[in-house]
């Protein structure tokens, strides 16, 4: 399996100092809208990503807690990076759904780990492919539980 452009700056920068959040910046620079949250990438691996966001005043609902969608933020931040690293270049990948629940109240900074049970078999037919994310606080308290589904096809 070839891995993507992502991925393998992934793996060039992550052993690196400060290569985890230098990775993090490029993706969003590359990505803009993942910026708003400030994310960091501390794990990116097939089948697993975990990303890392700081509690600050640009997250914060109008009761200073994280924002619902800044969390949401997080979560396809964390499954985007996930598919990078699992789906080969021979298919592609796009966000189709998202299910979310919104568990508790998020008053700290926050980690999000998007984690398949099993890496599918990626053929000719295309399919869905649901990635459960977890968000929880710095306590390990879930705050948010969420399923983004991704279309997986062949190029």
């Amino acid at each position: 399996m070839t891995s993507t452009k992502t991925y393998a700056m992934w793996r060039k920068l992550a052993e690196r100092p400060l290569g985890n959040r230098l990775f993090s910046v490029a993706m969003s620079v590359r990505v803009p809208y993942f910026g708003t949250i400030l994310p960091t990438v501390v794990d990116m691996r097939p089948g697993r990503c975990e990303v890392r966001s700081p509690k600050w005043w640009g997250v914060h609902n109008h009761i200073h807690t994280f924002h619902a969608i800044a969390a949401c933020n997080l979560a396809e931040c964390a499954m985007g990076m996930l598919a990078e690293a699992t789906v080969p270049t021979t298919h592609r990948w796009i966000p189709k759904g998202m299910t979310v629940a919104y568990t508790a109240k998020a008053t700290t900074s926050l980690r999000a780990v998007a984690e398949l049970p099993e890496i599918p078999t990626f053929g000719a037919e295309p399919f869905d492919l649901p990635v459960p994310v977890s968000i929880v606080d710095t306590e390990g308290k879930e705050v948010v539980a969420a399923t983004i589904t991704i279309r997986v096809s062949p190029k």
